[in-house]
């Protein structure tokens, strides 16, 4: 065989080789997007997540926010059923599943987030001016818990950029419902100011407020959960709330720590009788430094807060306490562990008028959001209630009676 027969012939079979791949890609490339268009769970929980999970979690997470906020997203073909249409307060929702605060922090994602199928979605927690937090590696999965360890640190953009995201999002016309979680800067000497500046920056903006005392990652936070601080810091929110223009006025909730005394319960609940401290609602609750001893992944011990699977008793049992201790008066999001829609069922029947999710959506992608939403309705109709808001606290007496059976960490 000639030289330039031999070359012709290595092209030609270089050329089948490129085709070959060619056409193995674009039947890959296929067969995930139509996974993926068809909300399939099983590819979500078998192949699409667990590859992701091979990855740096912080890097995945901002993988996942920039994949949002680019519209790569595709828009959920749930129709949510009337029986899941219900009001937070003032607020009215399609369905009561919402994305925790956390996900997406600086605002980046929140129609994206919309169209997969949150009922409303928060942001942040933003401070008032741009700070890294804490330094890397700053979170851990703990696959074996369904659980994360996070020790972020309120790493914000700050208020201006991201008020500027939610002002120019509202200029589209969005009208879905929108959440700005508040947190103070790191080395603020003056927390209540750091507060009182997000009320006033986002309230033309957000559909609600969330004054953020709970999280264990900013050194001393968890002390503003105390009696006199925190009605030092309520009522002057609150004030500055109330002094905006009418068509400012926005609900403002407080999200709280699972790991509070059962003294700090009744101290705060006794500080939001005050008409100065008049909040609009909750949120049950923040992740946990408490470490269950049935933990079995390495990462147990990093520091941080823990949210997922083994939050969910800890923090329905502690929305059903507040529920109880505020005479139900209250409206609560109910946060921690909500892997199905048994667990969302079970926050609503303790007292929580609406839910988020935020473990469950990393580990299993949106499929998780339908399949709640989906069992929620399946639930409520079973037992015989023809919307969320009448199951709300129904179970929140029975709860609080069982109160010695609760675990202790």
């Amino acid at each position: 065989m000639s030289v330039c027969s031999s070359i012709v012939n290595f092209g030609g079979r270089n050329n089948k080789i490129k085709s070959l791949l060619l056409v193995s890609g674009g039947a890959a490339g296929m067969f995930v997007a139509l996974n993926i268009f068809q909300e399939n769970e099983i590819f979500y929980e078998k192949f699409l997540m667990p590859a992701l999970h091979k990855v740096d979690p912080e890097f995945s997470h901002n993988f996942a926010v920039t994949v949002s906020k680019y519209g790569f997203v595709l828009r959920s073909k749930y129709k949510d059923p009337d029986t899941l249409s219900t009001s937070l307060g003032t607020l009215k929702l399609n369905n009561p599943v919402g994305i925790a605060a956390g996900f997406d922090k600086q605002g980046e994602a929140v129609e994206a987030l919309n169209k997969i199928g949150f009922g409303f979605v928060e942001v942040g927690s933003v401070t008032p001016v741009p700070q890294p937090g804490n330094d890397k590696p700053r979170v851990f999965r703990l696959l074996e818990d369904e659980a994360v360890i996070n020790r972020y640190g309120f790493n914000s953009e700050g208020h201006d950029i991201v008020y500027n995201r939610l002002h120019n999002l509202r200029k589209t016309n969005y009208v879905g419902i929108i959440g700005v979680n508040l947190g103070k800067n790191k080395n603020s000497e003056d927390p209540l100011e750091d507060y009182v500046s997000g009320i006033r920056k986002f309230a033309d903006v957000a559909d609600y407020l969330v004054v953020n005392v709970s999280s264990p990652n900013t050194p001393g936070l968890r002390s503003l959960q105390s009696k006199h601080h925190l009605k030092e810091l309520l009522s002057g929110v609150v004030a500055a709330r109330d002094d905006l223009p009418a068509n400012c006025w926005t609900p403002v909730f407080l999200k709280l720590s699972p790991d509070l005394t059962d003294e700090e319960k009744r101290d705060i609940a006794d500080v939001l009788k005050d008409p100065k401290c008049a909040i609009d609602g909750l949120i049950i609750s923040n992740t946990t430094v408490g470490r269950p001893e049935n933990l079995q992944s390495n990462s147990v011990f990093e520091e941080g807060g823990l949210s997922g699977r083994p939050l969910r008793d800890l923090s329905t049992n502690l929305i059903a306490e507040m529920y109880s201790l505020t005479g139900g008066k209250i409206p609560i999001i109910g946060v921690g562990g909500i892997f199905t829609g048994q667990d969302a069922y079970d926050k609503i029947c303790a007292g929580a008028s609406a839910v988020q999710l935020y473990t469950s959506f990393i580990f299993y992608g949106p499929p998780r959001i339908t399949r709640i939403k989906k069992e929620l309705d399946e639930l409520l109709r079973i037992n015989n209630y023809q919307s969320v808001e009448e199951a709300v606290g129904t179970k929140a007496l029975k709860l609080t009676e069982k109160r010695s059976w609760w675990p202790l960490w």
